[in-house]
């Protein structure tokens, strides 16, 4: 309930703002060193998961908001592969 009380009270041009300073700021060559060291801490990290559940609820409501959300979850989720779908892979005999 806090975090949509909280959404409330910013408006969509407001996150917007909020969203391109944080992007800019984990973005600038001077923060790389930081940005892996949060990278590496991010599972300890409560902070992130709370602000991308409060921009979370503003995502339905404006594209580029969506979009800069994903920019920013992209800069602290590393890219997931997905397991190979070949034949024998699946767990399961078929003889």
């Amino acid at each position: 309930m806090a975090a949509s009380a909280q959404a409330a009270a910013l408006s969509a041009e407001q996150v917007k703002a909020v969203l391109a300073e944080v992007i800019k700021a984990f973005g600038a060559p001077e923060n790389a060193q930081r940005m892996e060291e949060a990278r590496d801490n991010a599972c300890n990290d409560m902070g992130v998961l709370k602000f991308a559940r409060l921009i979370k609820s503003y995502e339905s409501q404006d594209p580029e908001i969506a979009s800069m959300s994903g920019k920013l979850k992209a800069m602290f989720l590393p890219p997931m592969t997905l397991p190979p779908h070949g034949a024998g892979t699946g767990g399961v005999a078929t003889s």
